[in-house]
């Protein structure tokens, strides 16, 4: 079969769904309600992005939620376009030394600064048209009355109960865990209707504050009071790249988003449409494409105020050019992997020297506005620490930063320092007007994942769902690539053939993304949407 009739055959598992004034893409369906039902009442995008943050913290509480960290794209509609960077930092107390990496992953000691009710109300306060209690309404609700584990839920929740503590076990071991168990969480509805009521000063300077500092001393963790009452989400410039006849933007650093601005640029002299979709030329192109910018986005990545993160230089054409000429047609090279060692490999692709678990949201409004949400607890229920009589999970990003002294400095988790993070939403502009928006969770392998989804719409020309559902695969170490096995088995063969290590995964595996997309159609304007079968992605418009 050619690879064209793959193409087809997998085409699509869902249609794209399509509406006159609104539409919106989430994880979970009832999340994506949640903004849909807002959108409906007259709020706007920024209302529905935030009602579907706070409802997918209920129903994938192991994905996000309220101690969580994440960034915000915001365009309006009268074509202004910002961010919102709501990633925290290690404590002022952290101690590198003290830390083992058991302990960076699960426990006390895991958690960064959370974000997530900052961005969510700082964001609201400022762009938002309904008040905190209609927004985080709907998943009072589901936290107070319970929702039906979905497949996903299922998944997730057998796959890390042993990441829990004592309080968080006694809320996720006691139901009986499958499709169409109900789950409440009662003590996260009431802190859901406390901060609804009072707003973020609660979870920063109030009593839960309080309640969470000094659980987490009792136990020597590192988090504490005044650690909270510090924390303040950013408003920051976007960066962005002209391609083909798009423009592409996502955050700023410490977000790694600029690794899919280069990699598309790389890309950018190709006619990647002639070489054909998911074609050995093209997937190799890529491949190497984003070996060279993964190379970069070690060695350059990190916190901005404290570490030069030469985003412009590494965009610059003359820079680009020199990097492409490393692309190896006929070989693949070796990449050093995801994250920062020091023991990295000799014969890795190398970084240039420039002149100078997670989840996602996106919803677009009648008006023109667009608002794109990534946030995580980094792996599954974060730390597995639950603050007893909150329901509040706190976050593990202290895993996501490195502990090893002998990495360089601007990778490390030391007090006060912004991690370098891969949460990375990313929106698309045509003659100057809103297009799309399209991201995923999946960690390092966002910045993979997203490019090809982009690339699928603007190269390929397919719809946002089409775009999603089309086979992915994922780059590793060395010269590993982890395909679905929708991918004609000619082209995994010759990719082999080039020196390739190819690894086969299951037909939709969410180990490459969970894909959210909303576009607003340059001609029609009708407001499209798509959501990733790969987990309990939903897409809704009206």
């Amino acid at each position: 079969m050619s690879q064209t009739a793959v193409t087809e055959t997998w085409s699509r598992t869902r249609p794209c769904v399509g509406g006159r004034e609104g539409a919106v893409a989430c994880g979970h369906p009832l999340a994506a309600q949640a903004g849909f039902d807002i959108l409906r009442s007259g709020g706007n995008a920024v209302d529905a992005a935030i009602a579907m943050a706070v409802a997918v913290g209920v129903v994938e509480p192991y994905m996000s939620g309220v101690a969580g960290n994440g960034l915000m794209l915001i365009h309006l509609a009268d074509g202004t376009t910002t961010s919102l960077n709501f990633t925290g930092y290690p404590p002022q107390n952290t101690r590198l030394d003290l830390l083992t990496p058991d302990e960076t992953d699960v426990g006390p000691k895991a958690t960064m600064v959370p974000g997530n009710i900052a961005g969510w109300c700082t964001a609201l306060e400022k762009y938002g048209s309904k008040t905190r209690g209609e927004v985080f309404g709907p998943a009072i609700s589901l936290a107070q009355e319970g929702f039906p584990l979905l497949p996903f839920n299922v998944r997730m929740i057998e796959g890390n109960l042993s990441r829990l503590n004592t309080s968080g076990s006694d809320v996720f071991n006691h139901p009986p865990i499958r499709i169409g168990a109900m789950l409440k969480q009662t003590d996260l509805a009431r802190t859901l209707t406390d901060l609804a009521q009072v707003g973020s000063d609660l979870f920063y300077k109030g009593g839960l504050g309080k309640t969470i500092a000094e659980y987490i001393q009792s136990l020597n963790g590192f988090l504490s009071s005044s650690d909270l009452a510090a924390f303040a989400p950013e408003w920051q410039a976007p960066i962005s790249v002209k391609y083909r006849d798009c423009e592409i933007v996502t955050c700023a650093p410490n977000c790694e988003g600029f690794q899919m601005l280069q990699t598309l640029k790389l890309l950018e002299p190709f006619e990647l449409s002639q070489l054909g979709h998911n074609s050995t030329a093209y997937v190799h192109l890529l491949t190497e494409a984003m070996k060279l910018a993964v190379a970069d986005r070690i060695a350059w990545s990190g916190d901005p105020k404290l570490y030069p993160v030469p985003v412009e230089q590494l965009l610059a054409d003359d820079y680009i050019k020199r990097r492409r000429r490393l692309i190896d047609d006929e070989r693949a090279s070796f990449s050093e992997g995801e994250r920062p060692s020091r023991l990295r490999p000799p014969q890795s692709v190398p970084a240039g020297t420039p002149e100078g678990m997670t989840t996602h949201m996106a919803a677009v409004d009648v008006q023109g506005n667009s608002v794109c949400i990534t946030q995580s607890f980094g792996n599954g229920f974060g730390s597995g620490v639950m603050i007893p009589g909150t329901g509040l999970f706190l976050n593990n990003f202290m895993w996501w930063a490195e502990i090893d002294p002998e990495v360089p400095p601007r990778h490390q988790a030391r007090p006060g320092q912004k991690w370098s993070c891969c949460m990375s939403p990313l929106q698309v502009y045509r003659d100057g007007k809103f297009w799309f928006s399209i991201s995923t969770p999946g960690s390092w392998g966002i910045l993979q994942t997203t490019v090809q989804m982009l690339l699928n719409i603007i190269e390929f020309g397919m719809d946002p769902q089409r775009a999603i559902d089309a086979p992915r695969f994922r780059l590793w170490e060395g010269t590993r690539i982890q395909m679905e096995n929708r991918f004609d088995g000619a082209v995994r063969a010759e990719l082999a053939a080039k020196g390739h290590q190819i690894e086969e995964l299951p037909a939709f595996s969410h180990f490459v993304g969970g894909g959210q997309a909303v576009m607003i159609d340059p001609e029609s304007g009708a407001r499209l949407a798509g959501a990733d079968p790969r987990r309990d992605g939903y897409a809704l418009a009206y």
